[in-house]
């Protein structure tokens, strides 16, 4: 087993990926950050340092070559971070900091207003008339405790934004039965860029992108 990390989704795309197969979502594009040649050649060489990948280029102080870290490796398990909410059961004890300590098996309730260990519900699953009853946590503040979905990286590569095809927009949880599939991509792209960045990172500047594929798995024991 490889490391275990974080990552962040929006709750459309955490629906996406516990739907069902084969519409389900599998992959994720993540921008390469940093300065990155036009003319880069990726995986230039054997010999790179473990958890990076080579890159040569022309970069800003001439042609060479030069070792980009990759975000995630192939065996990583990385648990999802999500917009959630802490609320105790009759049955729970707990410590000083109000943290639940039952260590319950996860619940789905029928109307998917879901229960994990230690009480946490998520906004991607609450019901509507629900939302505005409880405080939400923002997802970069939820603890791996509260972790209900736990991925394993399968493979890291990296290309274009635009060069994505039909089968890779599916891998992303489009679901391509309809039109416009590279459309519906782009939207779905620039909805998650920054609008200071969009000029950068936008499916108009076609940027160098991660293409993270990942498999659901079970959360690690001990974890």
């Amino acid at each position: 087993m490889g490391r275990i990390l974080p990552i962040f989704f929006n709750g459309d795309m955490i629906r996406a990926i516990l739907q069902e197969s084969p519409r389900n979502k599998t992959a994720t594009r993540r921008a390469v950050r940093g300065y990155i040649p036009e003319d880069a050649i990726w995986g230039y060489t054997i010999f790179t340092p473990k958890g990076y990948i080579s890159c040569r280029g022309s970069f800003a102080d001439g042609y060479g070559e030069k070792f980009i870290k990759l975000p995630y490796q192939n065996g990583d398990i990385l648990y999802v971070r999500e917009t959630y909410a802490f609320i105790p059961c009759v049955e729970c004890m707990q410590d000083d900091d109000g943290k639940c300590l039952c260590n319950k098996e996860p619940v789905i309730h029928e109307d998917k207003y879901s229960v994990s260990e230690g009480c946490f519900v998520y906004q991607a699953d609450c019901p509507e008339e629900d939302k505005g009853c409880i405080i939400w946590s923002p997802s970069i503040h939820m603890p791996k405790q509260a972790a209900r979905v736990w991925l394993e990286v399968t493979d890291v590569s990296v290309e274009r934004l635009k060069d994505i095809d039909t089968m890779g927009c599916q891998q992303e949880g489009i679901d391509i039965s309809r039109g416009s599939v590279f459309k519906r991509f782009s939207e779905l792209w620039d909805s998650t860029i920054q609008k200071a960045k969009i000029d950068r990172y936008g499916w108009r500047a076609n940027p160098w992108v991660w293409v993270i594929r990942f498999e659901r798995c079970r959360k690690p024991e001990g974890q």
